[in-house]
């Protein structure tokens, strides 16, 4: 199994912090976000990680490099903001394997990956109910987001995916999902 880091962009709302050094570095108990999404994906087996990053990329490579974390790590820079479904769609040429997991970049989960990754009768799966981004959907298709409203019976985006390979085809280019 595969996954993808989604970590080019911004970070514009933990700023100054992120004036300095990218959020996927930020270090959470001395430890980079990105350093603790890595170890928890290879807990659940996975053999790959993806990292999709523009904003300060060089800085998240050069922390990489230098780690022995028992993963294959390679990178897909983006030269200009791609937004996520572009993002992905990038990353995405590079895995062949019929499913992958995609993560947010700044996020910091216990989610059990073994139950997302059970859900195998759609193209695209999400964890459901955290106190996040509520997803809205509309006949199956993704119709909104709304960020940190009141948890209600819905949908919620918990920035972890399963994806299967042939959604490439439906994302955008340049454009969020």
């Amino acid at each position: 199994m595969k996954a993808i880091i989604l970590a080019g962009g911004r970070g514009k709302r933990l700023r100054p912090i992120t004036d300095y050094v990218p959020k996927p570095l930020i270090p959470i108990k001395n430890i980079p976000i990105i350093e603790w999404q890595i170890k928890y994906l290879k807990k659940y087996g996975v053999s790959e990680v993806i990292i999709c990053s523009g904003y300060k990329a060089k800085m998240i490579e050069n922390y990489l490099e230098n780690k022995k974390l028992g993963i294959k790590i390679t990178f897909s820079v983006e030269s200009k903001p791609l937004g996520t479904g572009g993002a992905i769609k990038k990353a995405g040429k590079k895995i062949k394997d019929n499913s992958f997991i995609v993560i947010n970049g700044d996020i910091i989960t216990n989610i059990d990956l073994k139950k997302l990754l059970e859900k195998e009768n759609s193209i695209a799966s999400i964890q459901l109910r955290t106190q996040f981004g509520i997803l809205q959907t509309d006949e199956n298709k993704v119709i909104r987001f709304d960020e940190k409203k009141e948890i209600e019976d819905v949908w919620m985006n918990a920035g972890i995916y399963h994806l299967k390979r042939e959604i490439l085809k439906e994302l955008p280019d340049v454009g969020d999902i």
